[in-house]
């Protein structure tokens, strides 16, 4: 099975791997930086490289059957390729923003409404989340999102750890979606937003809120009785990200 190196390192931008197998479309690695599609975040891109020269763009990265499967486009290396992966960096990094932004709002809103997560989606450059809200307003959304922005400010550490499944199963405010939709594992990954907020997660996140920066309000939408929209932004990164090569 493929080694999820992002699982507990998501400033991991440059590794070094083998092929295991290949398939029409796509390779399987022993160990890969690349995050999957899923939960909401898409999938990493970038590039493989051989040390004779030889360049595989990464077009897609999907979850297989348990497996990780980077879909190239054209010729495939072969089993026991030696490779170097090379994120898109600037892609993974919007990503990790935007998922701690939502982290952050979803715990706004739990700890004050106890409201969970009913759907989100990440992309470059904005983020939505669903959450089982019964009042709405425009004010109400901004006052949340100005609740998101002190929490940005607070500079707390983000970091992962694990708890055996049956630990986690006995504390509800751990999992803020369907417990249908947990993986079955034995561990369960937490991402923990230190003096503010735990939950399960399999995503990648930035190291400290400040890295998120300023969160704005997009628009809202009301999609039900208890299902309400919230679309942001954050603004631009306004340095370069602690990167670990």
């Amino acid at each position: 099975m493929t080694t999820a190196l992002y699982l507990n390192d998501a400033y991991l931008q440059r590794f070094e791997s083998k092929v295991t197998s290949a398939q029409e479309g796509g390779v399987f690695l022993e160990s890969t930086a690349f995050y999957p599609a899923g939960g909401g975040q898409p999938c990493d891109r970038g590039e493989l490289r051989s040390a004779g020269g030889a360049r595989w763009a990464i077009t897609a990265v999907e979850k297989s059957n348990g497996e990780i499967l980077h879909r190239i486009a054209g010729d495939l290396p072969g089993a026991g390729t030696s490779v170097q992966g090379f994120l898109d960096w600037d892609l993974r990094y919007a990503h990790m923003r935007y998922h701690t932004c939502l982290h952050i709002l979803s715990g706004v809103v739990f700890h004050r409404f106890g409201s969970v997560i009913t759907g989100n989606q990440i992309y470059a450059d904005r983020a939505r989340m669903d959450l089982t809200l019964a009042e709405f307003s425009p004010t109400f959304a901004q006052d949340i999102i100005g609740e998101v922005n002190a929490v940005v400010a607070r500079k707390l550490p983000v970091s992962v750890r694990f708890l055996p499944r049956e630990e986690a199963d006995r504390d509800p405010n751990l999992v803020r979606v369907s417990r249908d939709l947990m993986p079955d594992v034995r561990e369960v990954r937490l991402i923990d937003i230190e003096g503010f907020d735990v939950q399960a997660d399999g995503g990648t996140h930035v190291a400290n809120t400040q890295e998120v920066g300023e969160v704005r309000l997009l628009k809202t939408e009301n999609k039900g009785s208890k299902n309400k929209r919230l679309y942001v932004t954050v603004a631009p990164a306004v340095s370069a990200s602690p990167v670990r090569e």
